[in-house]
């Protein structure tokens, strides 16, 4: 392991149900585990198979919040993520980033945040020793989020 790899997965739906402060209250999605995405063709092959997401067999990740917690335009939300078939309690530190109305009259919304997991924790347990040392892929595994949402009224 010696540096990260960054990816994103290119389909993914959610809700959000907000406070009147525009601090999401609840929040579920979706996310097609084989639309990952680290422009390696190769190595997304890889991740899509048995050894990581096993994507045939758990096609979709999924996260429902159970709890968010205010402190001004910040918030800490703690849900369930079901990756791989394990559920895991995990906990996002976000921010809302704005709120605006679009050239078409929509309103929108935008978030960031960002959690780190492990991945064996989710059964993700593939690696491969290195003739130098060490281990080709990381235990640790950033997560953030750039969410940006349309209202709806």
């Amino acid at each position: 392991m010696l540096s990260k790899v960054r990816g994103r997965f290119t389909k993914l739906s959610g809700s959000l149900q907000l406070t009147d402060r525009d601090i999401p209250a609840a929040i579920t999605a979706e996310i097609d585990a084989a639309s990952i995405d680290t422009h390696e063709p190769q190595r997304d092959t890889h991740l899509r198979s048995g050894d990581f997401l096993d994507a045939e067999r758990f096609p979709t990740l999924t996260f429902v919040s159970t709890s968010v917690a205010v402190s001004g335009n910040d918030f800490t939300v703690t849900g369930d993520l079901t990756l791989h078939g394990t559920t895991k309690s995990v906990t996002l530190t976000g921010e809302l980033e704005g709120r605006t109305t679009d050239p078409w009259g929509n309103d929108r919304i935008a978030y960031s945040a960002k959690t780190r997991i492990n991945r064996k924790d989710f059964g993700l347990g593939w690696n491969q020793a290195l003739e130098t040392g060490g281990v080709l892929v990381g235990e640790e595994i950033d997560i953030t989020l750039d969410v940006q949402a349309t209202l709806t009224k």
